[in-house]
């Protein structure tokens, strides 16, 4: 929890022009083991798939190494890992 708010603070520090946006880079993880993260999340395939937006076949060949999640695929992956519950809030729906 003090990350974000440790980078709501930032970006406020940003959007006020005290601090240089250029100062800040991300990294994004080469390889990413969704496996590793699926399970550390007590979540079958399924469910993992449904709750994070993935197709289950996609899921599928990520874990069995058949394809490589792309560059946008592994930041988000890593926000999941890192912030599970934080992904769930943002994607969650109110009808």
């Amino acid at each position: 929890m003090n990350r974000i708010v440790q980078g709501a603070h930032e970006a406020l520090a940003i959007a006020k022009g005290e601090l240089d946006p250029e100062e800040y880079t991300v990294t994004v993880p080469q390889y990413i083991d969704v496996r590793k993260i699926r399970k550390k999340l007590g979540m079958t395939q399924a469910a993992f798939a449904r709750v994070f937006g993935f197709s289950v076949a996609t899921l599928r060949h990520w874990e069995q190494q058949k394809r490589i999640p792309e560059g946008p695929a592994r930041a988000y992956l890593t926000v999941i890992d890192r912030e599970p519950d934080a992904v769930r809030k943002a994607l969650c729906r109110i009808d």
